[in-house]
């Protein structure tokens, strides 16, 4: 035998006993990554689910009801933390709340999904990853709370919030404060809200002769719109109207007790994708689509 040769066999020997180590621990690696996808697929939806359900959710808006304000295909961050600490809805706020009754009527189609394609979207829904078909949401700026007199309009056609005109900058251009005459005192509980784009809004006004006069409950509020996220361009904070919030309270009715609140119909984006757009937020604040 080549000693040359009989050296060299246990240097290769070794190599290859090497190169099957590798692989054995390359394929325990694999197998490994395998088996920990569910457990972040989990934590992932549990993340998602209570970012929904307690922190902050992004909707998105179909509708031209808070032009120029919100225009449709924006994606607006809702405050769903600070509600959970007592706080009410304030005049000029963006809030998304529960159709308080017949606000959306006869504006769902019927849906054509199979039985099991419209149970995994239930699932999805459950968990925020698919907006909601249901869409019962809606969204409109509180321009009353409880104690409040709101009326159309004095003589420079303006909205007078307990006698007091109002400066609405955030009207959509062309549009009047309001083409309909109305007063209502608002209810303690209870708040009147109204689109910015006031023709095409569907708001308070349209629903005077539901219970409430119109208004909505507080306790049906969602949340309050404070941001929008998506498009780029678009990203702003959504501030509050000095007009409306340094106007004195309407007075208070005695043995009233304030409820807690009441948006247009929204499906919800993704929590997935609403972590990583409001989590920014969270850390520099507190912390469905509309159709009409």
């Amino acid at each position: 035998m080549d000693p040359a040769g009989a050296a060299d066999a246990p240097v290769a020997r070794g190599r290859a006993e090497r190169r099957r180590t590798a692989r054995r621990a390359a394929r325990r690696r694999r197998r490994s990554h395998l088996r920990e996808i569910p457990l972040i697929i989990v934590v992932a939806l549990i993340v998602a689910l209570v970012m929904k359900t307690f922190l902050v959710q992004v909707f998105v808006i179909p509708s031209g009801s808070m032009e120029q304000t919100i225009l449709i295909g924006d994606r607006v961050l809702v405050d769903k933390f600070t509600p959970w600490f007592g706080a009410e809805p304030e005049r000029g706020e963006v809030v998304v709340f529960k159709d308080p009754g017949g606000w959306l009527e006869n504006q769902h189609g019927a849906s054509t999904d199979g039985v099991l394609l419209r149970g995994a979207k239930q699932v999805l829904t459950f968990v925020g990853l698919l907006p909601s078909d249901s869409e019962q949401d809606l969204i409109k700026r509180v321009i009353g709370v409880g104690g409040d007199t709101v009326e159309c309009c004095d003589e420079q056609g303006r909205i007078l919030l307990n006698g007091k005109p109002l400066d609405e900058p955030y009207l959509a251009s062309g549009n009047p404060p309001s083409r309909q005459p109305f007063k209502v005192k608002v209810p303690q509980g209870r708040l009147w809200v109204m689109g910015d784009h006031r023709d095409v809004s569907a708001d308070s006004r349209f629903h005077m002769g539901n219970p409430g006069q119109g208004t909505i409950p507080v306790s049906g509020v969602l949340g309050r719109a404070f941001m929008i996220a998506w498009p780029v361009g678009r990203v702003h904070q959504l501030d509050v109207p000095v007009s409306l919030s340094s106007v004195a309270r309407g007075p208070t009715d005695p043995g009233t007790v304030r409820n807690a609140v009441g948006v247009d119909p929204i499906p919800e984006e993704p929590p997935l994708v609403m972590g990583v757009l409001g989590i920014l937020p969270l850390v520099g604040r507190r912390v469905g689509r509309p159709r009409l």
